[in-house]
């Protein structure tokens, strides 16, 4: 197997960082690996925010569920789907366009978690560890302020890095379902529910099957911050109404 598909594998969230600092060309090699990413039709539909204000930092990882580690962490990155910056181009220039919509939403989206999957996968090839934060879109309204986010600006991921301690090296990486469960030939394939315990059955540990699925639909599917964060995407889809 090659280095590359190796490290893929090998990559896990790392939320313990060890005191060492990430060197400024370690913090440019992954934001070039970032801006070089795939992306529809060489648009760039994102705009990544390098958090380095202490205070910003902390009030981050206070609205993002409350996660000291996001204030600890060596290197913060927001990337935002950015549906603003070709507007004001076009507007600017006298193209006359229309107002950014829901799709042109997925496509910036689908751009910016590209770029943010590049970085993740440079910073895991210099050693440095990564983790996804969700929780950026959550609280809508607090987020908008904190980065001082414009209309048709959505903070699509987050991301914070730092080398990992040895317990998070060590730590195993959480098990994937089998291949066979996610990859359908040809079109989908509804699973039934013996398939569906199959797939998810590597997840539970020790736990009886029906239990381990209640309490992670009440921990996660239907949790507080599952429905904030419904509600938060419900503000920022205002911006793209017709």
């Amino acid at each position: 197997m090659n280095q590359v598909i190796q490290q893929l594998k090998d990559r896990k969230s790392v939320r313990v960082f060890t005191d060492r600092e990430i060197a400024p060309k370690e913090v440019s090699a992954i934001l070039e690996a970032a801006v070089n990413a795939p992306t529809a039709g060489n648009q760039q539909l994102y705009t990544i925010i390098h958090v380095t204000d202490p205070e910003l930092k902390t009030q981050l990882s206070e609205s993002c569920d409350h996660q000291p580690f996001i204030a600890q962490a060596p290197l913060v990155l927001v990337f935002c789907a950015d549906c603003r910056k070709w507007y004001k181009a076009f507007q600017e220039y006298g193209c006359d366009p229309r107002k950014p919509g829901v799709g042109d939403l997925m496509l910036a989206i689908s751009d910016t978690n590209i770029a943010a999957q590049n970085a993740v996968v440079a910073a895991q090839s210099l050693g440095i560890g990564s983790c996804y934060i969700g929780d950026i879109m959550e609280n809508a309204e607090q987020q908008r302020q904190i980065l001082s986010l414009p209309p048709y600006v959505f903070p699509a991921a987050m991301l914070v890095f730092g080398y990992p301690t040895d317990q998070q090296l060590e730590r195993p990486k959480p098990p994937r379902s089998p291949m066979e469960h996610i990859v359908h030939e040809n079109g989908y394939r509804d699973m039934e529910k013996e398939e569906l315990q199959q797939m998810l059955s590597v997840k539970t540990g020790a736990r009886e099957f029906e239990e381990w699925i209640q309490a992670f639909c009440n921990r996660k599917y239907n949790s507080d911050f599952s429905r904030e964060m419904t509600r938060s995407v419900a503000v920022y889809l205002e911006d793209y109404k017709a």
